[in-house]
């Protein structure tokens, strides 16, 4: 009779390790930055996307590049690839004839905050500039070491709009170079191969999503610029910031970043604040794209546009398949329950 006790005993330890495990939830607000850390509670996270913002389009939530480089300008110095960085001009032929074509951006945005229990000086940031970091965030995305040399805007002309004007992408000092594999999940692969058969001659749409991009922790001078405290909000001083370039991206979009903001808690030592920002770069003509799925009955639910934003049948799962909104969500609170636990 022994066995009965000894169970419930294991049960109740079982039951609160899952409790100490629970996942940071997420609390919708008007602008995470605004939020002060005194009123964030634990294993909460402030996040918004300013979808409903006056310059965001009001079908997918995402803003004109133009609009953002000219309403935030702090936010495009800090999360384009670099300060400089301006909507890509390559060159279109057609009918023989070549000419610069200009390639329209539109903007997903999203700010999160959250505290940790553990001092800003305790966290030792390189250990997160890592593969295996990465792979802890999103198993199903598969990632493996890039040698820099291989960086698709350093080897082929048609991607050089996305070099860095001051240095080579993955030769920052502790820079991980890495490239990326997605397999788009669900429905999204059966309606993908039958919008291609649609699009006879055209360019066909990848079933899968390959990515390139470095990972690095910012270094002390970069981390002390003024800038990183106004774009936080916080007027505390940075203890570090990680952040993630993506270069490269086989379809959809251009360019995305990642940035993690770490600083001390205003009134508790103890404590670490964590500002993460997240900035994805979207071509405007994937959202123009339309007319086509639209005549197919099958398919009216996979408009590009409503499937990037996690508003279609064919969305499914946390990762990108999901839809943007609800992969940076989940994205957010994986990286807030590693920074937590380790």
């Amino acid at each position: 009779m022994r066995t009965i006790p000894v169970l419930l005993a294991v049960l109740a330890l079982a039951s609160a390790g899952a409790a100490s495990a629970q996942e940071f939830r997420l609390k919708e607000v008007a602008a995470a930055t605004a939020v002060a850390p005194a009123e964030i509670a634990p294993r909460t996270i402030i996040f918004s996307d300013h979808k409903g913002d006056e310059l965001a389009d009001p079908g997918t939530g995402l803003v004109r590049f133009e609009d953002w480089e000219r309403a935030r300008p702090l936010q495009k110095q800090l999360l384009a690839l670099h300060p400089a960085y301006v909507e890509p001009t390559v060159s279109v032929t057609l009918n023989g004839v070549t000419k610069p074509y200009k390639k329209k951006l539109h903007m997903y945005v999203a700010e999160a905050r959250f505290v940790l229990p553990k001092a800003a000086a305790s966290i030792d940031l390189r250990r997160y500039a890592s593969l295996p970091f990465l792979q802890k965030v999103d198993p199903s995305i598969r990632h493996r070491a890039l040698a820099a040399a291989d960086a698709m805007p350093q080897k082929e002309p048609e991607a050089a709009y996305n070099r860095h004007p001051d240095r080579r992408w993955c030769e920052a000092p502790g820079a991980v170079c890495i490239d990326s594999h997605y397999d788009l999940e669900g429905k999204l692969p059966m309606g993908i191969k039958l919008a291609n058969k649609l699009e006879e001659g055209g360019k066909k749409i990848a079933e899968a999503i390959d990515f390139q991009s470095e990972l690095r922790v910012l270094s002390g001078a970069e981390a002390a610029q003024p800038a990183l405290m106004r774009l936080t909000g916080l007027d505390q001083p940075v203890a570090g910031a990680l952040e993630q370039n993506l270069f490269f991206v086989n379809q959809i979009m251009s360019f995305g970043k990642l940035l993690a903001v770490f600083q001390p808690h205003p009134s508790d030592p103890g404590k670490t604040v964590v500002t993460a920002l997240m900035a994805l770069g979207v071509k405007s003509d994937v959202l123009e794209k339309k007319k086509e799925f639209e005549r197919v009955p099958v398919l009216r639910n996979m408009v590009p546009a409503q499937v990037l934003v996690g508003n279609s049948s064919f969305n499914t799962g946390t990762s990108i398949s999901a839809g943007l909104p609800k992969y940076v969500r989940n994205r957010i609170q994986a990286i807030a329950g590693i920074l937590e636990r380790e």
